[in-house]
């Protein structure tokens, strides 16, 4: 990380903090347990946000409105987490913004002193984060994928996260080399009968947390730009009342997965368990976004703005 974007960190650790004493009302021991640090810390971030102008009439400072709208998602949905970005010049600024505040999210995770199973989905979100991430030493952690690592002609998967990461740390991670979704589902049950992609899916189901992507079903859908669906069968899909996407897994506006032949054929963990974060931002992803958390598919979010506001109309 540059040394200019640490110091825009900073000045956003600062306002959050602010925002938490003097808008939500929290003690400095409370600011101090939400944010991860000592309450001297805290008491500090709150004294340099008033030494900085930003504490007046109201804070001035862009993420005080991010703040108000995650705070509304969790009372709404009863989010566990929630992270909402600055809105930003274009869709895909905010999409990279999205990226790379899940990058520092996930790096909070992998700081942890206690040992942990951190779960990690697939898509172009998600590699932007890993790619945003540090290096860091973290040995007491197990990473494994919740998704397949095999690309539908063989090769590995483009947008595979978990390879990209073991560049970047020293946790122990384990792939599932399979397809997102099987050809058929006989060879599903077979694949999955492997002893050694058992115990992996065994590990993903254990996961403390889990990072995962959204995605809208149709035509355009990733999962038929990626090759895993044909666009004859996204198509059919979107038709049949599927609205969004998650580790391949297709679900309906009430975010209940729907029993279709290519559900029947994924090979990714189970969506089920634990604290999930979704990272998704984009107007096209909101309603996608609204149906997994109604459906209990996602319980943690991290989003832009505008995305967010989406959410909160639907």
């Amino acid at each position: 990380m540059s040394n200019e974007s640490k110091a825009q960190k900073r000045q956003d650790d600062i306002a959050r903090a602010a925002w938490l004493y003097y808008i939500a009302g929290k003690t400095q021991d409370e600011v101090a347990s939400v944010l991860g640090v000592s309450r001297q810390s805290a008491q500090r971030m709150v004294s340099q946000a008033m030494a900085l102008g930003l504490v007046k009439v109201r804070i001035d400072h862009p993420i005080s409105n991010c703040l108000d709208l995650s705070n509304a998602l969790r009372d709404r949905f009863g989010l566990e987490f929630c992270e909402v970005v600055p809105a930003l010049s274009d869709a895909k600024a905010s999409s990279l913004a999205t990226s790379f505040t899940t990058g520092d999210v996930l790096e909070e995770w992998l700081n942890r002193v206690e040992p942990l199973i951190i779960g990690l989905g697939t898509g172009r979100t998600l590699r932007a984060a890993v790619e945003h991430l540090p290096k860091v030493d973290c040995t007491q952690h197990r990473i494994v994928s919740l998704t397949g690592n095999i690309a539908p002609d063989g090769s590995t998967a483009y947008y595979n996260v978990l390879f990209n990461i073991t560049s970047k740390v020293s946790a122990t991670t384990y792939p599932l080399p399979l397809p997102v979704i099987a050809a058929t589902q006989e060879e599903r049950d077979f694949m999955l009968g492997q002893k050694t992609i058992s115990a992996t899916r065994q590990l993903a189901a254990h996961a403390d947390v889990k990072f995962v992507g959204v995605a809208p079903v149709g035509e355009n859908a990733p999962l038929a730009l990626d090759g895993f669906v044909t666009r004859t069968e996204a198509v059919a899909l979107e038709k049949g009342g599927a609205i969004g996407e998650i580790l391949g897994w297709v679900f309906d506006q009430d975010g209940v997965l729907m029993d279709t032949a290519t559900n029947r054929r994924v090979c990714s963990a189970p969506l089920e368990g634990g604290l999930t974060i979704a990272s998704a931002s984009g107007l096209e992803k909101a309603a996608a976004i609204r149906a997994a958390i109604k459906g209990g598919l996602i319980n943690g979010l991290i989003t832009d703005e505008a995305t967010a506001v989406q959410i909160m109309r639907l």
